[in-house]
């Protein structure tokens, strides 16, 4: 058994605060374990239970009592409550805004913190087929698993506010926007072509499909997946691109975040040309350089380009169609890794460059199909210029194609035959018609003004991000609100809401590859003209809007009372998001997506859900790598909890390193913090090992503080609320530890320590370890809790120092050091300087060359013998 595992497991003894004035102690039964470096246990279990019997962290709403502060909105990302329970690197993010949601709290601001679950989807489902657990019961279980860990940390959420995504009422809000996406337009049936995988029985989103040597897999689980043609619910989200785009510049969020969105968006200006095929149709094609049409020497389509199999010779077919099948079976990322060898095969067709007359022999071009080339990107279609762009460049080479040179840098003369490399900047154009001498920007305007006077191109702004595919062939998951009837999509009524999964004991899909709830086929026919629509919504839709349902959970009438989402959300959103970087174009994009959307139709105030966001660094493993199973390198929070108490968890991962940084866990580093906890504790508290009692230790005193311990106390006030305002918990706990460190000195040479100090110490030490700060506080004499006290502010006049140590250096070596009165000037110091016998004896026997003083640090004399 765990260390703490015996005073974890027996019911607490009743623990009574006595008297609560100056000199309190607390008594304890005698028989309660002492042997610790401090008694964590038990202080933390009843400290917990005050708070969540106190509701001590609820926060107000608009006319509620409280309500008249200014608002904070600290958000941590919605976590998926697996089987697992959490691991320690799962609660780094929680401890930030933790220690933020308190500190803003005795700063005078009304915090709302809140703490739900994101419990549908494939996790849950696939550990319902192994077990036989209904999906129902497993998140019941894990909810109650996280929830318990989580609390054990003693995180100061209003749990008043908290739910999961599966809650029927919760299901019912989820529905209800999406039947406003519907209603705007910005939902349709399609027939994609999808990653499916067959093992989880469901298609997947491009995001979750991963690369690798075995070939494409799914994200979850490592499966293998294939391409398949499916009937998908798809979001419009492309209809949002440009102000997706443009309001990143309203947020302030790491910018490698915001480029991960704009790569990822991918928004890019051009033109769409037409190009003639012997079949009397157009292949169109979008370039961002329509300058250099008069270089392109041949076309590109994408495999699944739907004009592969007209344009396809018989002579050629059964290569182009082995070729197809072969990029089928690729990513998106493995098929345009610029590091990869090209690949492609000659469809036997050909077409016809539209800036050259018919009859001129560089107008015919042959017609590719090569995998760097995406259907998902701009037409499926490239016209390859291999003089100006890498990769065609390689694909020339390799197959032996026509490289035409048609820009030239500023200055430099067009190559007389075959260019000797590639040239993909901008420059002057060359070899072009009527453009040729014209810089590229201007070039670029004449051909497109040249293009669609005739009829040939357009101008055109395209975009890498595609529709949002929006179904999940699951159990395990939001219904969709929608009847079939007669080949027709129809919405529900919103009186019908919420659509539950029914209940099922068989969660495959099934067997003619339908989903799961096609086997409900009581609940999927609902009269003999209409049936309901057997796909579901991915996990991703509980999370596109959980941060509006905390705000308003209990709301019966809408998924958000308008004037507590005006409170709580004005002024730009969520005032701080915390969570992992992993999520840049998945959820945070989707959730944009959603929050513009009910911005539009006047459903929320803002038009950004998240104002600013902080990504947390990854917790490794003790050996260096990610935490995982397979490895055998998790560790329990529970186990560590157990062993050092939540303070000393929470203090530890906040003083591993800056917050944004992934850094390994260290045994041995959470037991220095706990020793630090521990020393905190002797400082503050006498106990008496045979009754149990505790009381303030003799050294703190009701005598006034003097100069020296003024000046320590409000300089480590001033670094606590400088780093806490950056959000640098590291530092700040080093401040707290160089406190403790002086203090125990000073008190060592017989100096006590002054209430005030001491309580001021305390509420600084209470963000980061909440549960200690809470015991001291009441022994000390206050009245609970600690969490509602003002922050202590640091008074300017204490953070002068009185005198500064100056170094005294001889050609760069330190000889002495010397004491003044800060704000000494340079040439008295220079003189108090000399006249130290060290020094003085050195400048003797030399010639002096020059004196450098650094005001309040140092002077250095440099010399030469004479």
């Amino acid at each position: 058994m765990a260390r703490g595992a015996v005073s974890r497991s027996l019911p607490w003894h009743p623990v009574f605060l006595l008297g609560l004035g100056r000199g309190a102690a607390i008594l304890l039964p005698p028989k309660m374990e002492t042997r610790r470096a401090y008694p964590f246990p038990e202080i933390e279990a009843r400290w917990q239970r005050h708070w969540l019997e106190n509701k001590t962290f609820r926060a107000a709403d608009p006319g509620e009592s409280g309500s008249e502060r200014p608002k904070f909105y600290v958000l941590d990302m919605f976590p998926y409550p697996s089987g697992a329970g959490l691991h320690v690197g799962h609660p780094e993010g929680y401890t930030a805004t933790d220690i933020v949601a308190r500190y803003k709290r005795m700063r005078g601001f009304n915090v709302l913190h809140p703490m739900g679950w994101d419990a549908f989807g494939l996790p849950t489902e696939r550990y319902a087929i192994q077990t036989g657990i209904h999906p129902r019961e497993a998140t019941r279980r894990n909810i109650e698993t996280f929830r318990r860990q989580i609390r054990a940390l003693g995180f100061s959420y209003d749990w008043d506010r908290e739910f999961s995504t599966t809650d029927p009422d919760y299901v019912r809000w989820t529905q209800w926007i999406f039947l406003q996406l519907y209603r705007q337009g910005l939902a349709y049936v399609a027939d994609a072509p999808v990653w499916f995988c067959p093992a989880l029985g469901t298609g997947l989103a491009n995001e979750e499909v991963i690369n690798t040597p075995d070939g494409p897999r799914s994200e979850r689980g490592d499966h293998p997946v294939e391409r398949r043609t499916l009937r998908q619910w798809m979001l419009r989200i492309t209809a949002y691109a440009d102000r997706l785009l443009r309001d990143l510049e309203l947020v302030d969020w790491p910018e490698n975040i915001k480029e991960m969105q704009r790569n990822w968006i991918g928004r890019s200006e051009g033109a769409e040309v037409d190009f003639r095929t012997a079949l009397g149709d157009a292949v169109t094609v979008f370039t961002t350089r329509p300058d250099t049409l008069f270089g392109a020497t041949y076309m590109v389509l994408a495999p699944e380009h739907p004009l592969v199999p007209a344009l396809t010779t018989p002579d050629q077919r059964g290569a182009v169609e082995a070729y197809v099948a072969a990029a089928a079976r690729k990513t998106d990322i493995e098929r345009t890794d610029l590091a990869r060898e090209k690949t492609g095969v000659f469809t036997g067709a050909h077409a016809i460059n539209p800036v050259f007359s018919d009859g001129d022999p560089r107008a015919r071009i042959p017609i590719w199909v090569a995998d760097y080339v995406l259907a998902t990107y701009g037409t499926g279609a490239i016209m390859a210029v291999p003089a100006h762009d890498e990769r065609d460049w390689e694909f020339a080479e390799k197959f032996g194609l026509e490289i035409v040179e048609v820009v030239v840098a500023p200055g430099a003369s067009p190559s007389p035959g075959r260019p000797a490399q590639c040239f993909p900047g901008e420059g002057i154009a060359a070899h072009s018609g009527p453009i040729t001498g014209l810089p590229t920007a201007e070039a670029k305007e004449r051909i497109c003004d040249w293009l669609e006077q005739r009829g040939a191109g357009r101008r055109r702004v395209n975009y890498k991000l595609r529709d949002w595919l929006f179904s999940r062939q699951l159990y395990w998951g939001e219904p969709f609100p929608i009847l079939w009837r007669g080949g027709e999509h129809v919405p529900v009524g919103e009186s019908e809401l919420p659509i539950l999964p029914p209940d099922l004991d068989d969660f495959k899909p099934t067997p003619d590859g339908r989903p799961p709830l096609a086997r409900a086929t009581d609940w999927v026919q609902v009269d003999p003209r209409t049936t309901r629509e057997t796909n579901v919504m991915p996990n991703w839709a509980g999370s596109c809007w959980y941060y509006l349902r905390y705000i308003d959970p209990k709301n019966e009438r809408a998924f958000v009372d308008p004037a507590k989402e005006r409170y709580w959300m004005g002024d730009g959103g969520v005032d701080l998001y915390v969570g992992g970087a992993e999520h840049a174009v998945l959820h945070l994009l989707y959730a944009r997506f959603w929050h513009k959307v009910l911005f539009d139709i006047g459903l929320v105030s803002s038009p950004e859900p998240f104002r600013r966001l902080i990504n947390q660094g990854i917790i490794l493993g003790e050996d260096g790598q990610k935490m995982s199973k397979s490895r055998g390198n998790v560790i329990n929070p529970d186990v560590v909890v157990d062993e050092f108490g939540a303070d000393s968890f929470r203090l530890y991962e906040m003083f591993m390193g800056p917050l944004e940084q992934s850094k390994p866990w260290s045994t041995q580093g959470i037991k220095g913090v706990h020793a630090f906890l521990a020393r905190v504790w002797r400082l503050f508290v006498r106990e008496d090992d045979e009754t149990g009692r505790r009381e303030p230790s003799p050294s703190i005193t009701d005598a006034g503080p003097c100069d020296d311990d003024l000046r320590l106390l409000h300089r480590t006030i001033r670094k606590v609320t400088d780093d806490l305002d950056g959000m640098r918990f590291n530092t700040a706990i080093s401040a707290l530890m160089v406190w403790v460190n002086e203090t125990m000195k000073a008190g060592a040479g017989g100096r006590p320590i002054p209430r005030a100090v001491a309580l001021d110490f305390v509420r600084l030490l209470a963000p980061f370890a909440p549960h200690l700060a809470e015991e001291l506080w009441a022994l000390l004499g206050q009245s609970p809790s600690i969490a509602l006290q003002p922050w202590p502010a640091a008074e300017e006049k204490y953070l002068k120092e009185e005198n500064v140590e100056i170094v005294v250096q001889i050609n760069g070596k330190v000889r002495d050091r010397l004491s003044v009165p800060a704000g000494t000037p340079p040439e008295e110091i220079d003189a108090a300087a000399r006249a130290l016998p060290k020094i003085s004896a050195a400048l003797e026997g030399s010639r002096l060359i020059k004196a450098v003083a650094v005001p309040g640090r140092l002077v250095n004399f440099v010399i030469a013998p004479k």
